[in-house]
This record gives C-alpha cells, structure tokens and sequence, in this order.
C-alpha cells in the first residue's frame, strides 16, 4: 500500500474495529487514492507447509512485490519482518497507529470477508459467513459434523483430529 503524501482519508484504524459496511466504504476511497496497492494471500497448501507465520511473512512479500511501485521503506503490522531486501520495520500494533498499515489492514480484511462469503456459498452449513475463517465453536462443532473442506488447514489441531478419526472409522 502506497499512499500519496497529502491524502486524506479520516477513519482509518484497526479493520476489526470498523464496521463491515464502513469498512467497504473506506476499501475503495483508499484504492481510489492510492499510488499502489495489493493485497495477496498465502494458500493452505502454503499455511501447512510452512507454517501460519511464516506463510503470512510469504503472502507479506507477495504483496509487497505486486506493487506497481517499488516502496522504499515498509511497514509492517508485528513484531517481525520478513526476510527481503525492502528496507522495513515491524510495529506492534501497527494497523491502530500507523495510517498506512491501516489502510492495507482494511484491504486485506475486506478481500478476506468477500472470499468467506464465497466459500460460505460453496460450503454451506460451516458458518464462514459468520466466523470469517476464525475456528469459533461453531465451526469447530461444523467441522466434526460435515468433515473437512479442501480449504481446512490440514496441519490444524482439530481439522487433524476430525481426519484422524475418520481415517479410524474407515479402518
């Protein structure tokens, strides 16, 4: 996310703490003003393998090299950087303080609930439209009652758990 010098974009803080329809309002005022914007993602094949942390440090560098636009200095939301040849710093809290990892937080956030809602259409009964990806109760409960989608991280506790116990219900 670059954002021009002299923008003005009153609102903007952490994602979680707007609200869905203000939080796409502000979505497409920032991709209007900004100079360069991009939002990636780490697969579940890319979460498993590697890890939660390190596949958002790879969906991180994914975005950052899609920009248009070379940055000179990046800022991340945390506690760490990836390992890339950006001049970077890590600020811990960064998508409540610092206007342009608000900005990118948003983008991200609102990409994130479109896809929920589309696997929620395509997955019906697992609650994506209501969770949003994050393993509340429900979807936990889901889970064990429906079975595992392609899009469950194998490499999950419960998910490995409900594929445990199939794999002994077969046997």
């Amino acid at each position: 996310m670059i954002l021009p010098a002299d923008y003005e974009l009153p609102g903007l803080t952490d994602s979680k703490k707007i609200s869905p329809k203000k939080r796409e309002q502000l979505a497409e005022r920032i991709k209007d003003i900004a100079l360069s914007w991009s939002v990636a993602r780490a697969s579940v094949a890319d979460i498993d393998r590697l890890n939660i942390l390190h596949a958002s440090m790879l969906a991180m560098e994914r975005a950052v090299d899609a920009l248009t636009i070379r940055p000179h200095h990046v800022l991340v939301d945390g506690n760490r950087c990836p390992a890339w040849n950006y001049s970077s710093e890590a600020i811990v809290g960064g998508d409540a303080l610092v206007a342009e990892i608000s900005a990118a937080s948003i983008l991200a956030k609102v990409c994130r609930d479109r896809e929920m809602l589309d696997m929620a259409e395509q997955y019906p009964g697992y609650g994506f439209e209501k969770h949003k990806g994050y393993p509340t109760r429900e979807h936990l409960l889901a889970i064990e009652r429906l079975g595992v989608t392609p899009e469950h991280r194998r490499s999950f506790g419960p998910v490995r758990a409900v594929i445990a116990q199939s794999r002994l219900d077969i046997d």
